[in-house]
């Protein structure tokens, strides 16, 4: 009580002097339900059912293809993989109590939201899933789908089923992103205190833990589906679907897993943005106290923000954009099979799967490469971060060209054009090329050894005007490459697709669509490696924000400083990597829509005419939507910021103890 009025009346003396202790404010832990049903069942039987479960989905995937079996084994493997690199974080030591009660605070923060947002997803995506299967009840469905018995009633099914799925696995991915961020950061902070390395080490690992589930979760699910459809509707048999005509129906998981990304990017943006922005503006700039200072409130909501907005977030986002450009692909490829008269389609279709599957093996490799030192320590000098994970990338870019090659010679190489494989090969070198265009071009902007950032940091000088002006500008300015980076690999891609030598009945070349998608592919095959660098940045910044809470030495927070600077250019990175796939993947989109859009109407839909004034009137309505949202997104970030504004001062003000005394008092109230 004494203590209370002390913090209360500002009298505690210097805030240097006060021992660093913090009070165990840890709440129960939350779990998800689907995890605490599986949690309950005894540990034999859950095994067993595991054994069934996997023995059921070989055998479907045995019935469907041997492609199918290659898939399934190689995302079984690299969840195996994803366990052992958790074994290997979570065996670290958390390092002092002070830095696992912070720690222990971030959690309780980041599944506090997680379990208030992705509760209103789910009931928001059941109400969603009544809704489609009203709307495709009363659809029309294709001459083929009505040929096999295919009706409305089944293809509406089908669709709610692969809708709730994908929306469910990108709830997955998100949390399994989320949870082990939230208990690798206070590790890589206890790291820190031995080696800079071991502290990379570790980061880079629980990262690579997120992205092996997320993309492995992408592959097994859409693979799962595809098989399940094949042999429960008899694919391939008399009087019963073609399997060009199967990827039509899991148009539903890629719906599902863009929902959730859309409301997880943009809830888990606005906390971050917030909280961030509220916790610079009081601490920093008013009171002029550091950042991630114990004496802030606003911090712990800060460090919660990059778990959930960067992580969780970033996870939903990729998974969706996987999980898209795969389905879309496979759409294609179906379609373009049908019009050349391919005796085995699978190739074609299948392809997708097998190039996200060689993804989960080589980003592994890219992760394991990036090893600790025997003999490091605090004082020895520290090797640049952003070099290491650019080597590690430069060993994935290297495999993945090797792999996307060879899975071109076994999956596309077709008679009736034995050169085409070596087309679409060099389709992925061109989608490859992009995305590592793509790093480079994103850490040239971002990093604070080149000139955009450094000018940027000179702009500060002269005040905050200027620093404004030079930051918007830098912004402009910064997307001209990327476009053109795009436009090069979209017009090359085609070309490359158009001349492989596939034709339809006229004569006509057909392959310039499914180039564009393979080169997509390319540029995606390094997804786990990205989303390793990605996941690297957040947990890299909590962990400088747990050193500088529990007042470590210098040292050490030199060394989280380092880290956490490379980790704001590798999250930039993978933003501009998920943009640069996702224009190329919308390109994709739209070829299947038109594909679909023919499918159902009978006629050839090749070219949209914008002079036609209903489509150039939906154009300017599709672009005044990006500012739209874009505004109420900005909207909504400025109002809770200023919420977090007035919090802080609010406390700042009651309790002026907290600038001179007990962080503990400060931080969990």
């Amino acid at each position: 009580m004494m203590m209370g009025e002390d913090v209360e009346g500002g009298s505690l003396g210097s805030y240097q002097e006060r021992p660093r202790t913090f009070p165990n404010m840890r709440n129960k832990a939350y779990t998800p339900l689907i995890f605490r049903i599986l949690m309950g069942i005894n540990v034999r039987v859950l095994f067993i059912l595991l054994l069934l479960t996997m023995g059921l989905i070989f055998y479907i995937g045995a019935c469907t293809s041997g492609i199918i079996v290659f898939v399934f084994t190689v995302c079984i493997i690299s969840f195996l993989m994803s366990v052992y690199l958790t074994k290997w974080v979570l065996a670290k030591d958390e390092g002092p109590p002070e830095m696992a009660q912070i720690s222990d605070a971030i959690r309780d923060g980041a599944e506090g939201f997680f379990r208030t947002q992705y509760g209103t997803i789910s009931k928001m995506a059941i109400l969603l899933a009544m809704v489609i299967l009203c709307i495709y009840l009363f659809r029309s469905t294709t001459p083929e789908q009505e040929a096999s018995g295919v009706g409305r009633s089944v293809t509406a099914f089908i669709t709610v089923v692969s809708f709730l799925l994908g929306a469910l696995c990108s709830g997955a991915a998100g949390y399994v992103g989320m949870w082990v961020s939230v208990r690798a950061n206070v590790r890589v902070s206890s790291a820190a205190r031995r080696s800079a390395r071991e502290a990379l080490q570790i980061a880079v690992r629980a990262g690579g833990f997120s992205a092996m589930v997320v993309v492995g979760m992408a592959v097994i699910g859409i693979a799962i589906l595809y098989a399940t459809f094949y042999v429960w509707l008899g694919v391939d048999t008399p009087g019963s679907m073609k399997v060009t005509e199967l990827p039509l129906l899991l148009v539903g998981y890629g719906f599902g897993a863009s929902f959730v990304a859309l409301f997880a990017q943009l809830g888990g943006g606005i906390f971050t943005k917030a909280a961030d922005v509220g916790a610079d503006l009081v601490g920093k700039v008013e009171r002029g106290i550091p950042e991630d200072d114990p004496r802030n409130p606003a911090v712990i909501a800060d460090l919660v923000g990059d778990n959930v907005g960067d992580c969780a977030a970033r996870g939903a986002d990729l998974f969706e954009s996987i999980a898209a450009e795969i389905i879309s692909a496979m759409i294609l490829g179906g379609t373009m099979s049908k019009r050349c008269k391919l005796e085995d389609p699978s190739g074609f279709i299948l392809f997708p799967l097998v190039v996200h599957s060689f993804d989960l093996v080589i980003s592994s490799i890219g992760v394991l490469s990036i090893r600790g030192t025997r003999n490091a320590s605090v004082k020895s000098p520290m090797e640049d971060p952003m070099a290491i994970l650019q080597k590690g990338y430069s060993i994935t870019i290297v495999l993945a060209v090797l792999t996307f090659g060879a899975s071109t010679r076994w999956m596309l190489y077709t008679e009736q054009a034995p050169s085409a494989w070596f087309n679409f090969a060099l389709c992925g070198l061109v989608g490859i090329m992009t995305a590592y265009a793509f790093v480079w071009i994103t850490k040239y902007y971002t990093d604070y050894k080149y000139e955009p950032v450094r000018s940027l940091a000179l702009a500060s000088s002269t005040g905050h005007g200027t620093n404004i002006i030079a930051g918007v500008s830098l912004g402009l300015e910064s997307t001209a490459l990327p476009v053109l980076v795009i436009s090069v690999a979209i017009v090359s891609a085609f070309w490359l697709g158009q001349t492989s030598g596939l034709v339809d009945e006229s004569g006509n070349p057909i392959g310039g669509l499914f180039g564009t998608a393979v080169a997509t592919m390319g540029m995606l095959s390094t997804a786990g490696y990205v989303l390793t660098m990605d996941m690297f940045g957040p947990i890299a910044d909590n962990a400088g924000g747990i050193v500088e809470m529990s007042q470590q030495p210098e040292s050490v927070r030199e060394i989280t400083d380092l880290l956490d600077a490379v980790g704001n250019t590798t999250k930039a990175t993978t933003k501009g990597f998920a943009i640069g796939s996702a224009a190329l993947a919308s390109f994709l989109l739209f070829s299947a829509y038109m594909d679909e859009v023919s499918t159902f109407s009978q006629e050839a839909l090749t070219q949209v005419d914008i002079a036609i004034p209903e489509v150039f009137v939906g154009g300017l309505l599709g672009s005044m939507l990006i500012f739209l949202f874009s505004a109420w997104a900005c909207s909504a970030v400025g109002r809770t910021a200023q919420e977090v504004v007035n919090e802080v001062r609010r406390q700042f003000i009651e309790r002026p103890g907290i600038m001179v005394g007990i962080p503990s008092l400060n931080i969990f109230q």
